[in-house]
Parts: C-alpha cells; sequence; structure tokens
C-alpha cells in the first residue's frame, strides 16, 4: 500500500493557531505585535553587532531607515498566514527575532514552520533550538500531521538548520519563485506527525538542565542524545549529492556537498 493509499480514519481538520504564548526554559514565543517588539527587533536584526548576512536569502531586508522597517513589521505583524511570533530571552526579557506558522493549511493538515529570522545573539543556541521546538511541538498539537521547512536551494545555513531540527529533505523545486529579482529553486523539508514522538524526545533530552553545567556548556552533543545511524548519515550524503546535482548552476551548495557529510543535530 503506497502512503497516498492509507486511510486517515475520524480525520478532523486542525485547529488555527491562536494567540497564547508559548513557554519555554530559555525562551518564550509571543505573538508579533510591532509596537511591544519593534525596537527589539530592530535592535537584534540591524543594530550594532548584527548579522551582516542575516537578509541575504530572506524575501525582504535589510532596512535602510527604521521607520522603513517598522511600516514592514507592522504590516508582518497584522496578517493571520504566516502567523508571526517574537522569540524573547526568559531571563532578560531581549528579543532576539522572529519565526512564523505560514502556508496553513487546516483542511489538510498542513503548515510550514518559516518566515525564521534569528539575530546573532540565539544563532546556533539552545534558544533556536528551543524556537523550533517550541513551534513544531504547538504544530502538532494543534492536530497538523506535516509541517514543512522550505529555503532557498543556495542558503547553506538553512539547509543546516533543517537537518540539525530533524527535518527530512524531499526534493527541489526549480524556479519556484522570484525574490530580490533573481530566480530561487526552493529546497523543501518535512517532519510528519508519526515522526515527532522520536524527534521531541530528543530535543527535550537535549534542551533539559541535565545536559547542561554551570556555564551553560552542553553536556552531550544532541546528535550522541538522538542515536543518529549510519542509514541518518547516508541520508544527510543523499541531501547534498541531491542538492548538487539539481544545482550545477550553484556553485556554492557544489562546493559545500562534500564538506556536510556527517552534519550533527541541534548543534
Amino acid at each position: 500500500m503506497s502512503a497516498e493509499d492509507i486511510p486517515v480514519p475520524n480525520w478532523k481538520p486542525a485547529k488555527l493557531p491562536d494567540s497564547r504564548t508559548l513557554e519555554g526554559r530559555f525562551v518564550r514565543l509571543e505573538k508579533l505585535d510591532a509596537a511591544r517588539h519593534g525596537d527589539g527587533l530592530w535592535a537584534a536584526f540591524q543594530g550594532p553587532g548584527s548579522d551582516p548576512k542575516l537578509w541575504d536569502y530572506l524575501w525582504t531586508g535589510p532596512f535602510d531607515t527604521r521607520e522603513k522597517f517598522h511600516i514592514w513589521l507592522r504590516a508582518h505583524a497584522a496578517t493571520t498566514d504566516p502567523w508571526t511570533y517574537a522569540v524573547v530571552d526568559q531571563n532578560t526579557g531581549v528579543i532576539h527575532g522572529t519565526l512564523a506558522f505560514m502556508s496553513i493549511v487546516p483542511m489538510h493538515g498542513r503548515i510550514e514552520l518559516g518566515r525564521v529570522v534569528f539575530g546573532a545573539s540565539m544563532q546556533r543556541t539552545p534558544k533556536s533550538t528551543e524556537a523550533v521546538y517550541l513551534l513544531a511541538k504547538e504544530a502538532i498539537a494543534l492536530g497538523y500531521r506535516r509541517l514543512e521547512w522550505s529555503c532557498n536551494v543556495r542558503n547553506v545555513r538553512s539547509h543546516r538548520a533543517a537537518l540539525r531540527f530533524g527535518f527530512r529533505f524531499e526534493l527541489v523545486f526549480r524556479q519556484y519563485t522570484v525574490i530580490k529579482g533573481r530566480s530561487v529553486d526552493v529546497a523543501w523539508y518535512s517532519i510528519t506527525a508519526e515522526e515527532w514522538p522520536i524527534l521531541q524526545r530528543a530535543m527535550e533530552a537535549w534542551l533539559s538542565a541535565e545536559n547542561f553545567d554551570k556555564a551553560g556548556c552542553q553536556g552531550q552533543r544532541a546528535s550522541r542524545i538522538h542515536g543518529r545511524t549510519r542509514m541518518d548519515f547516508r541520508r544527510c550524503r543523499l541531501v547534498w549529492s541531491h542538492v548538487a546535482r539539481t544545482s550545477r548552476a550553484h556553485p556554492l551548495i557544489c562546493k559545500r556537498a562534500r564538506s556536510h557529510v556527517s552534519l550533527s543535530m541541534f548543534v
């Protein structure tokens, strides 16, 4: 029986996201409010020490004035798809970034985790892992059976993040969209509801207080906690070899394909 023939007994459409704050140990996700979060996001995205590559593959930005940024942020906060959250530090209240639910299709139980804009202060930290964990957990709790991740095929950092968070590579849509005057091939990843329980336990084990010392350093790499198998590493090789084959015009991907065959999760 093929996957598309599997019955889904008593299927009910998923619920739409709501304005509840999603609480974690390191961060909380608050529904985006331009007035409340605007100054903090401006500092995180374009203030001193901000990531100079942050806007390279995003659909907008950078902004040459604060006024233009706030106009964009207000419009972004007002939409229901994407449904955007601000990432707020639990200890300090500092606002580090945003991420969103988008391409929301409750009827079929499909939703995308996207519009991920993490400032330099939270990149490759437990905060970024927990932010994605909280939104993935919420998606499954709302009844979605498929969680998607997509990225520009040139965006090496997003490819790596998808694999760290446990998403499975599926395919590349060629000439899928045009962003900032450039044709973009888009790579797609997913997590299904059936896969989530294993990933949830792995993420929770890595994020637990027992896995960090007093200085905040991790005790175990998440790849060990997850118990990644030879097949998982082989899958990483296949991902990058496929991207390289389907992106012959993208020398950055071809150059990186061989060097990212043993990616560990969440690190």
